[in-house]
């Protein structure tokens, strides 16, 4: 079922599970929140992201995306804040092992992918330090405003490839030895979906299931032999998979 977008007035007087999402782009930390909420089945409504509303930057509180806003809560930014309100909204089916260890386990594999200097932070700060270098990547005027938010140096951008391939040799070692079909053998957890979503940062769904921007496309899909790699196609596989079976698509940008 697509997304059902709204104005940013309509999502301040509304009640309920709003999210504000990057339009446009499939940014892998909001296709992220919206797959676990689709897998969850619980009803929202999206707002995309208008840099210059300063109602939205109030309600939200930061001009970024995906932000999380349930009835009168606070809101919501980090993708484990998001997991874990999905996770209280709709307990079943859960995206979070009962087990401590395997819970501990999927966290913090679920942070080398979404959080800070994991897989999307440095596969983005490696796409400004491209676009800075005219490379490929983002372009110029977009890779410095985002290496300004993000804290990009030359030196950060330069590990960046190291990082990026480290990271996705790991996961790819992770799924062949899983057992089975998902990170943690036969149960779906959000590991999963932050995989399947990351992917979009190396490459894109096809356009007739992605209907994304265009410059955003080409620097997403700008190739390096150190990123190329490490990409296993089983991470591919994986994703494509998961989109088969659990995801929706097209994508709703």
């Amino acid at each position: 079922m697509p997304v059902l977008y709204v104005s940013v007035e309509e999502a301040i007087a509304r009640k309920g599970l709003r999210m504000v999402v990057v339009g446009n782009v499939p940014s892998p930390w909001g296709e992220a929140a919206k797959g676990i909420l689709h897998l969850k089945a619980i009803d929202w409504a999206a707002v995309r992201l208008v840099y210059d509303s300063e109602p939205l930057k109030q309600w939200a509180g930061q001009r970024s995306g995906p932000v999380a806003i349930y009835d009168g809560e606070p809101p919501r930014a980090g993708w484990a804040e998001i997991l874990l309100l999905a996770e209280r909204l709709a307990p079943t089916p859960s995206l979070v092992p009962a087990d401590a260890a395997e819970r501990a386990e999927m966290f913090g594999l679920a942070h080398e992918i979404c959080g800070e200097d994991g897989l999307g932070w440095a596969r983005r700060l490696q796409l400004i330090h491209f676009g800075i270098q005219r490379r490929g990547g983002f372009r110029e005027n977009v890779a410095i405003y985002l290496g300004r938010k993000y804290g990009y140096t030359p030196d950060l951008g330069a590990a960046s490839d190291d990082r990026v391939a480290a990271l996705l040799r790991m996961l790819a070692a992770r799924l062949k030895a899983s057992g089975g079909r998902y990170y943690f053998g036969d149960t779906l957890t959000a590991v999963d979906i932050y995989s399947a979503t990351f992917m979009a940062l190396f490459r894109p769904l096809p356009p007739d299931q992605c209907a994304m921007d265009k410059e955003s496309r080409a620097a997403f899909e700008t190739r390096d032999p150190v990123t190329d790699a490490a990409l296993d196609p089983i991470l591919l596989q994986h994703r494509d998979m998961m989109y088969a079976k659990h995801l929706e698509l097209p994508l709703s940008l």
